[in-house]
């Protein structure tokens, strides 16, 4: 069934028009990731050619998802706002919240008795503001999305970084915070730098064990978790044309790993096989008319050094598989080389772990082959060395992998089968056969690996790879093992080899489901009633910011955060995932996974009031106590990761008036503004080894706050010294009125009143 045809059939009558415009306006050729974006205008037909990485540009995107975790924030946002129904089609889907141990129906039954109230309120305000609601156990959002909503040509947005995963069926789909969505719900544009365009051009076709994580793997590998930062990358080619749809999806997904904006393929002939093959002909059949508006024209794809701002060539055919990792997802590393590095750093070698699944590959083909590897050990009496876990990627995908036998094959090798949800993947594991901190090695299929990421241990090695790789390699129970040129010796004592994975793209009986898991809204929700306890532990109505003002003297620093400062550090998943829609309760775990640079330790900083030593969260609600501002310094890249604004929120909660960092993750950024905070960049990033524990900070020039015009803080340091550092900014004047008001949905909310 297509959902929300009208609204396709109308985003495809107007984009040809739109399109033929922005040429005209650009005066070249236009990449697809162009196209979409002007066709997306909130104004409606191009007017003006747009500088990339330069200028402020509102959109009206077409549809919203929003997962579990960060649905409760952002509905909590939305209740504030004064509508009685969400402008644009959006969804809501119970994934992060259940904790894999010992199955799917018991850890989806212990789920759903643990986390019911919290269920229960996303049931009921997705009932009665108009949202389409996915019961926990239906799947992992992005799997769903581009099972059922996702569209060539169309633009998203989502409160999730990997929404970018329907840039595999030809979307420009965008990770955002609960804020940004709150806009969009309420019937405002949405506002984005106009991104730099990245051009990956695939030539060849994959073979042999190589897969399409490979080429997010070699491609993150290349640009770092920061190359991409404020640009779309754009993949084109014969190689593109020669992958499947949910292999694209692969590749979009873990563009989140690089920082980019979003990633996506051109409308191709496997999109419209997996179109049809999830039951949406219709939306087929309209693509097909416009087919040439939703890929780049010819001449960009001839020449693309012309039209990108950056172009990258892989070939397919020379692709070798990889493991990247451990604690970071670009450390690329191809597999026959990986056993020497890691005794070289003192890695573990043997694999405790292989983890199959996540919204990065968990779809029909990726079950297919990892189970063709799976199968070759049960035929070939090879026992697994290492324990096996599945996440299928949606309810429609387990149900039609357990007809079709897929399953079966995992469980002949004692592997357990999880509940169709994120589950080790954002830190929803108990782990059992864990002991404390110990050094050890997992694999899996995810997209992230950052210390304590998936078991909560900083010790766990977790390396990245393909589905069949990481099951290969769990077989084998060593990381050093390479598939292509290694033996194995079977329980008979024999050498055998595995031979290389055999995928099938799309199931050839079809998908079949009996419940997918999907409950439709009420036509009239005014009636609804949707309640939160006073007295609840997990959820709690908000209270509208205050604004910091332009006077911020005597501010006080709260931790110079040292090295990586992932959205992780800043505020960790696994067990506080049960505090998302409590904004007090969760702010007991701002940035107590941030490494203090005095004294390299997390969760341990100076109260300066007090010259005693605390946690972070402790430190910070003592100084809001005597209504003295603190602010956070941090170091490149702050805030990658998760777009969770729980990270934003927390600090402007307990009375961090500005975050101060040598660079940004985009989403972090524009979360800090949304919540009126001060986002600031050092102009010289030398200046951070200024900074010191006992700092008072004083803002100079914060009167004068205005588009492209640097702030100046003076920072007092113990000994009475001063140093003065000018720091940057990107806000406009948009975003100033967002920090005047002292956070964006207060604007909303006073130009809905007035």
């Amino acid at each position: 069934m297509a959902f929300d045809i009208d609204m396709i059939k109308k985003v495809y009558k107007t984009m040809p028009e739109r399109v033929d415009k922005a040429r005209q306006i650009v005066g070249k050729p236009l990449t697809l990731s162009e196209k979409i974006l002007y066709a997306h205008l909130w104004d409606g037909n191009p007017t003006t050619a747009f500088k990339r990485g330069k200028d402020y540009v509102d959109f009206a995107p077409d549809r919203i998802a929003l997962q579990d975790a960060t649905a409760q924030m952002a509905l909590l946002q939305f209740m504030q706002a004064g509508k009685p129904k969400v402008a644009v089609p959006t969804t809501t889907h119970c994934d992060h919240l259940i904790q894999a141990k010992q199955g799917a129906a018991p850890d989806l039954k212990r789920a759903n008795e643990t986390s019911s109230e919290v269920f229960e309120f996303l049931a009921s305000v997705s009932n009665k503001y108009g949202i389409g609601f996915w019961k926990p156990g239906a799947g992992i959002i992005h799997q769903v999305v581009l099972e059922n909503y996702a569209f060539p040509g169309g633009m998203m947005i989502g409160t999730d970084s990997h929404t970018v995963n329907a840039g595999g069926l030809g979307m420009v789909a965008i990770g955002v915070g609960g804020a940004d969505a709150v806009d969009v719900m309420a019937g405002m544009a949405w506002e984005l730098r106009f991104p730099k365009l990245i051009g990956v051009k695939l030539t060849g076709n994959l073979n042999g064990w190589t897969a399409s994580k490979d080429v997010i793997l070699k491609v993150a590998g290349i640009l770092t978790v920061k190359g991409g930062t404020g640009a779309i990358v754009e993949y084109f080619g014969p190689g593109a044309k020669n992958l499947s749809c949910t292999g694209k999806g692969t590749i979009c997904n873990m563009g989140a790993e690089i920082g980019a904006t979003t990633s996506t393929f051109g409308y191709d002939d496997s999109m419209e096989r997996f179109l049809r093959a999830t039951d949406r002909n219709e939306v087929a059949d309209e693509a097909n008319k416009i087919r040439e508006y939703l890929t780049g024209d010819p001449e960009v794809y001839e020449d693309p050094e012309k039209y990108f701002d950056q172009v990258i060539e892989i070939d397919l055919d020379t692709l070798r598989p990889h493991l990247n990792g451990p604690f970071t997802p670009d450390l690329a590393t191809p597999v026959g080389q990986l056993g020497k590095l890691a005794k070289e750093k003192g890695w573990p070698i043997k694999v405790e772990w292989g983890l199959i699944g996540s919204c990065t590959n968990s779809s029909y083909e990726d079950l297919t082959r990892a189970a063709s590897i799976a199968k070759q050990a049960v035929d070939k009496n090879i026992k697994a060395k290492s324990d096996f876990g599945i996440n299928p990627g949606s309810e429609q995908i387990r149900y039609t992998a357990e007809r079709d036998g897929i399953l079966k094959i995992f469980e002949d090798l004692d592997a357990t089968i999880f509940t169709n949800a994120c589950g080790p993947c954002i830190g929803q594991w108990d782990r059992s056969d864990l002991k404390g901190d110990e050094k050890n090695t997992i694999v899996h299929s995810f997209n992230r690996n950052f210390s304590k990421r998936a078991d909560g241990n900083p010790n766990t090695h977790a390396f990245v790879g393909s589905p069949e790789m990481v099951a290969a390699i769990a077989i084998s129970g060593r990381l050093d093992f390479d598939p292509m040129n290694d033996v194995l010796i079977n329980e008979d004592g024999e050498e055998v080899r595995l031979d290389p994975p055999q995928g099938i793209e799309l199931p050839p009986r079809g998908f079949d489901v009996e419940d997918a898991g999907y409950v439709e809204p009420v036509k009239d929700g005014s009636k609804v009633d949707v309640s939160v306890s006073p007295t609840s532990e997990r959820l709690q109505l908000l209270e509208p910011f205050k604004p910091i003002g332009n006077k911020i003297v005597g501010a006080k620093l709260l931790i110079k955060a040292f090295g990586k400062c992932t959205t992780d550090h800043i505020s960790m998943a696994g067990p506080w995932l049960r505090y998302r829609g409590h904004l007090d309760n969760i702010s007991n775990n701002m940035l107590i996974g941030a490494v203090n640079a005095f004294g390299k330790k997390t969760n341990f900083v100076k109260n300066q009031l007090t010259g005693e030593y605390g946690g972070v969260p402790d430190v910070a609600r003592y100084y809001k106590a005597k209504d003295v501002h603190s602010i956070v310094v941090g170091d490149h890249n702050y805030g990658e990761g998760s777009s969770r604004e729980h990270a934003a929120m927390e600090p402007r909660h307990l009375g961090v008036a500005a975050v101060l960092v040598k660079s940004f993750a985009r989403i972090h950024e524009t979360n800090l503004k949304k919540q009126g905070m001060l986002g600031l960049t050092f102009a010289n990033e030398n200046d951070y080894d200024l900074i010191q524990e006992d700092d008072t900070i004083n803002f100079l020039d914060l009167d004068q706050f205005a588009p492209d015009k640097p702030l100046h803080l003076e920072f007092v340091h113990a000994d009475g010294s001063k140093d003065v550092i000018k720091v940057n900014h990107t806000y406009n004047q948009q975003q100033i009125d967002w920090y005047n008001e002292g956070s964006a949905l207060n604007l909303i909310k006073k130009q809905n009143l007035s």
